[in-house]
């Protein structure tokens, strides 16, 4: 339950606003019961029916709007002649929930209905003198409850925008902190990392000059001195994958595929469908896609050739690269941080990610990333 700034619930709230209201119009209807007839059970019975119906203006403030404004002249033409509290509240509350326009209208017509209704019940010079008096009086009433609504509404808004801002601004300097770390360590990690490479390629080429046997340790260290190295360049690269670089994206996957064949897997690129107007976070992703695993097939798959699929769907956008490698359907894949980086920006952009070896001999990456349609 919704608590006030005093610790009131909502609920507790309202029902002693729609008690006190309904209060009210029953004791001004009392005190001002119309002279020469007996007490009127429908006219109380619309008193307490528009201030209690105040309990629901937060759930639902343009019923209580219509009911208000009906009870008010149902008690009018009854014969009270009593200020219609209940409406004014309906008016201030369906202004701050923004339904402005309806309010206008709506309020133009309940003027109107209780100045027929009054011109009916009060007969002669005096009575038209009254009503013209309770016309004026109702008509300030109301803008009073529009012009508070309605600034209690703007200022509510203010205050989610700043608090939106605050939040934004929040997260983007967390965002620049962790990128500024993860930056910092990354160049840290590879200046250690290119110390213990550089040496451990020394003794290998060292030991095999001297016609010495290499110790399995220090290939094994050589190995992964590299692997290392090669894994922080391209988390670098990600790092780097900001607004200060030039994105890289669908436009940029033939210049992939012709450094594939270059570095000698023969590699094709197949584009069906008509390109829509893709996002640039999804052409990046697509980019990155086909650049990690075209950077596996050199590496590791031991392939000859690798073809590179890109098909706009409605809807959506397929990427998908196979290679005729080693790996066969027995092959269990080892998740890199290539293969999880793939994952997470897939996964970020509500998209699917698959990657395992294909039926007969070799290994498959496919990708299918969301991209919102626009009319």
């Amino acid at each position: 339950m919704n608590e006030g700034r005093f610790g009131v619930p909502a609920g507790v709230r309202d029902w002693t606003i729609a008690l006190g209201v309904a209060a009210l119009l029953l004791g001004t209807g009392l005190s001002e019961e119309p002279p020469g007839r007996g007490p009127d059970v429908l006219g109380y019975a619309l008193l307490a029916v528009g201030g209690l119906a105040l309990v629901a203006r937060r759930r639902a403030p343009l019923a209580v709007l219509a009911v208000t404004g009906l009870c008010a002249a149902g008690y009018l033409a009854a014969g009270f002649e009593v200020l219609s509290v209940p409406y004014l509240v309906a008016v201030y509350g369906t202004v701050r929930a923004g339904y402005r326009a309806l309010t206008v209208v709506a309020s133009v017509t309940m003027i109107a209905v209780l100045h027929v209704t009054a011109l009916v019940f009060h007969d002669g010079p005096a009575g038209e003198a009254l009503t013209q008096a309770r016309h004026v009086l109702e008509a300030a009433w109301l803008i009073a409850a529009f012009a508070a609504g309605e600034a209690l509404r703007q200022a509510e808004q203010r205050a989610d925008e700043a608090e939106r801002t605050r939040e934004e601004t929040a997260r983007r300097r967390a965002d620049e902190e962790r990128l500024h770390i993860a930056r910092e360590l990354h160049d840290s990690l590879t200046h250690q990392i290119s110390i213990i490479k550089v040496q451990s390629e020394v003794a290998v080429h060292v030991a095999r000059r001297r016609g010495e046997q290499v110790p399995e340790a220090l290939l094994a260290i050589q190995e992964a001195g590299r692997e290392a190295t090669r894994e922080l360049r391209a988390t670098l690269e990600a790092l780097r994958d900001d607004d200060t670089t030039p994105p890289r994206g669908l436009d940029h996957i033939p210049e992939l595929v012709e450094q594939a064949s270059r570095a000698g897997v023969e590699t094709t690129l197949t584009i069906e469908g008509e390109r829509p107007d893709v996002p640039a976070a999804v052409g990046r992703t697509a980019y990155r896609i086909v650049q990690e695993s075209l950077t596996n097939v050199a590496r590791h798959a031991g392939a000859s050739t690798a073809s590179v699929r890109i098909d706009y769907r409605t809807g959506s956008l397929a990427v998908q690269v196979d290679d005729d490698g080693k790996a066969t359907p027995d092959t269990v894949p080892t998740p890199g941080l290539g293969l999880l980086g793939m994952r997470e920006r897939v996964t970020a952009l509500g998209g699917r990610l698959r990657a395992r070896p294909r039926s007969e001999h070799g290994f498959t990456v496919q990708a299918e990333l969301p991209v919102e349609q626009t009319s």
